[in-house]
């Protein structure tokens, strides 16, 4: 099966997610729905990354002209994402950075080189060096910092504007929905309500859609990451000075199927926007997995360190054979009263409402009363709806949420085979089950068509579930 594979080991910002895809085969056209629809655009640079050819991109503003830039021999702005930090680090470099309005650095680095930034309007970069080199150029105005700060409900109106492919649309909300509600969570406020301030002005946007149109492009079948590592220290935020990693990462991955990394240096190297993407998208796996690779590309991050490369690698190439991922939230509540006519519809009933599995279980609550467990798997954009079905039907005062995680499902065929029985022919449909390379592991005949054709013919069911499933399994 067609993989991407991500090496999370320096951590991941939307701008190296959009980079490394482009590196490793992405088509930069695909974009182009995103230019259309907001006022930025995308430039694409070679960069080097301590002897590693790597991509960098920015979203900047479009404003009707060229855009001088230049290439320098590494790219500014990539994990640094639209609040102030001040990092003094063991290995004798100190940065001062303030991003809320364009953004200022000054660098001092024991390795013998300076930097001075000044990018209030655009980027003007000067560099004296060691090794007897300066570089000026003049690059247009970066997004971040700049547009409207905007609500989830204001967000998502914006993705449905641009005529999406449905699949890449869905996959942006979510990973939107991810967004807001770790900012709702750290801040204690519902997610209609809470602005979300970087995550929601169109650089944000440029990033989390184009991820998006990036892996549809690819056609990729699983996406994997090994733990990201999160980077290390502490950033100056809006509320005061937090540790790494911030508060919205925490919360964002314990919703995810990957692991955190602390280190491997004192910078924010995870940001809250990379984070998301890759919760929505990726597995969380401990080492790359086994791969016949036909593709690597390398995304430049914004930070430049001097004793390794500050980069995020992806890698494309055929993997092993595996089951359709699929996003879920499981849903349950437990009940003390509820009728039994009520608990018998309640599959159907959820199951209209959205619900992909219905499980009641019996259990002991208070005072040794007999009750029932009742857990229902949904899709997380389902989870009101059918929450709120749960809750009408039952009378449950409460419906808990287990957040969202993923289920492996088997692609599914139904074929029908045909029973010859003292010279009548009787159809039962057959549930062939397989894994994305096509290869079927199971087949599983209908009870109810075998009842029926037992009733009709006199033969036990179990005999009529053999002789069905025999009928269309493959002689060998």
């Amino acid at each position: 099966m067609r993989t991407l594979a991500f090496d999370g080991r320096m951590g991941a910002s939307g701008d190296m997610l959009l980079a490394a895809l482009l590196a490793a085969g992405a088509d930069r056209n695909a974009l182009a729905p995103i230019e259309d629809a907001l006022d930025v655009r995308y430039e694409v640079d070679r960069v080097d990354e301590h002897g590693i050819a790597a991509t960098a991109v920015r979203v900047v503003l479009d404003d009707g002209s060229d855009g001088a830039h230049g290439h320098t021999d590494h790219h500014h702005g990539g994990h640094a994402s639209g609040h102030s930090h001040t990092h003094d680090d063991s290995d004798g470099h100190s940065h001062t950075h303030d991003d809320s309005d364009g953004h200022s650095h000054t660098h001092d680095d024991s390795d013998g080189h300076s930097h001075t930034h000044d990018d209030s309007d655009g980027h003007s970069h000067t560099h004296d060096g060691s090794d007897g080199h300066s570089h000026t150029h003049d690059a247009a105005t970066p997004a971040e910092g700049h547009g409207p700060h905007r609500t989830y409900a204001e967000v998502v109106d914006i993705v449905g504007s641009m005529d999406l492919p449905a699949s890449v649309e869905s996959d942006a909300i979510e990973t939107f929905q991810r967004l807001g509600e770790a900012e709702s969570s750290v801040h204690d406020t519902d997610l209609e309500s809470t602005p979300f301030h970087e995550v929601g002005a169109d650089d944000a946007i440029a990033d989390v859609v184009g991820v998006a149109l990036l892996v549809e492009d690819l056609g990729v079948g699983r996406i994997a990451t090994t733990p990201l590592a999160t980077g290390g220290g502490t950033a100056s935020m809006a509320h005061g000075e937090y540790p790494i990693p911030a508060p919205a990462v925490v919360e964002i991955a314990a919703g995810a199927d990957w692991s955190l990394r602390g280190g491997p240096v004192d910078a924010e190297l995870l940001t809250p926007t990379g984070a998301a993407i890759l919760a929505q998208f990726a597995d969380g796996v401990e080492s790359l997995p086994a791969l016949n690779v036909d593709a690597v590309g390398y995304g430049a991050g914004g930070y430049t360190f001097p004793d390794r490369p500050n980069v995020l690698r992806a890698l494309v190439g055929d993997g092993g054979r595996t089951l359709n991922r699929e996003s879920i939230t499981v849903l349950e509540t437990n009940l003390d009263d509820a009728p039994p006519e009520v608990l018998g519809d309640l599959q159907r009933s959820l199951t209209d409402a959205g619900a992909r599995d219905v499980t009641i279980l019996p259990t002991t609550m208070k005072k040794s009363r007999p009750g029932h467990l009742v857990k229902v798997i949904v899709k997380p954009g389902d989870t009101d709806r059918v929450a709120r079905r749960l809750a009408v039907e039952t009378g449950t005062l409460g419906v808990r949420e287990h957040g969202a995680g993923h289920r492996w499902i088997a692609d599914r065929e139904f074929r029908t085979a045909e029973l010859s029985v003292d010279g009548e022919t009787h159809e039962v449909t057959v549930k062939v089950a397989s894994d994305q390379e096509g290869e079927v592991y199971d087949y599983s005949a209908e009870y109810d068509d075998a009842a029926a054709v037992a009733a009709a013919t006199g033969l036990p069911v179990r005999e009529v579930l053999r002789r069905a499933e025999a009928a269309v399994r493959p002689e060998t």
